[in-house]
């Protein structure tokens, strides 16, 4: 029996291996560099110097708060409008093949090239969206510009780009639920809306989860579209743990950079651990 145990054992042996060099060790490392003041040569323990600064710098900890704003506004957006886009493509329709494709182009394109475009869509005077409005009788808004919508504006282009994901995951969701369900749904004179209540949403929420918990741990660690956009701007508006991650590093304060790093770590851990949890419950009851 012993000899059994140890045979599994070296079987563990390469994913184990791979596990500590790509995570362990970089997250091991991460964590005792942040308690530090460090360059490529040397290094000085500070102790928690770097989290205390983090904290009481408004200009850092603002960040935090926009980062849970970003993440949990996307990430309810996506769900919403995925499942009600992947619920219209799952219907009787003629072109849902070409809409599909056309749902889905936003995620072929990169996350940059998309931040260009709308900066350009969303300039003050020149961009077509605010010729739009001009055009409409409205006055123009500075959707990157303003400080009090700038951030709402980036994450109005997050949902346009990732919805297109979160809609496949849906479609795939609904389209695994047997048809005789809703046959004896509608024996039983249920509305359209009343089978998808009953059915539709119950039966899919694996792929409900799914989406919750990757569009929520996507927009915790956003940086690239923020960047592209705004680059945290105007002034500290849009900037989250990411980008201030970034322009700390830039800037040469490794080890302040570092504990950036480990407060998002365990920022997205707090909050995707439990609500995995939470969710699998929730599927194990409705099961």
């Amino acid at each position: 029996m012993k000899k059994e145990k140890i045979y599994s054992i070296w079987f563990l042996m390469p994913a184990f291996v791979i596990f500590a060099v790509f995570f362990l060790i970089p997250v091991l490392s991460s964590f005792f560099y942040s308690l530090t003041i460090w360059d490529f040569k040397t290094f000085t323990f500070c102790g928690f110097d770097n989290y205390v600064m983090f904290f009481s710098e408004p200009s850092l900890n603002t960040s935090l708060i926009h980062t849970l704003v970003y993440a949990f506004m996307t990430s309810g957006l996506k769900v919403l409008f995925a499942f009600f886009i992947a619920l219209f493509l799952t219907s009787k329709i003629r072109t849902k093949s070409f809409i599909r494709s056309a749902v889905f182009f936003p995620n072929l394109v990169s996350a940059i090239a998309v931040g260009i475009t709308f900066t350009t869509l969303m300039h003050p005077t020149k961009g077509i969206i605010n010729i739009i409005i001009k055009a409409l009788g409205g006055s123009t808004v500075n959707f990157l510009g303003d400080p009090n919508i700038a951030l709402f504006s980036v994450i109005a282009v997050d949902v346009w780009k990732g919805v297109s994901i979160a809609t496949v995951i849906y479609i795939a969701g609904i389209q695994s639920i047997d048809s005789t369900y809703y046959e004896a749904a509608q024996i039983d004179g249920a509305t359209f809306w009343q089978r998808v209540w009953n059915v539709t949403l119950p039966m899919c929420a694996p792929a409900m989860d799914s989406v919750i918990i990757l569009s929520l741990i996507g927009g915790l660690r956003c940086f690239d579209l923020i960047w592209a956009m705004t680059g945290g701007g105007p002034g500290f508006a849009t900037d989250v743990i990411a980008s201030v991650v970034y322009k700390q590093y830039a800037a040469g304060f490794y080890g302040l950079s570092t504990a950036g790093n480990v407060i998002m770590l365990v920022l997205i851990s707090i909050i995707a651990f439990p609500l995995q949890h939470f969710l699998i419950k929730r599927e194990e009851a409705l099961s």
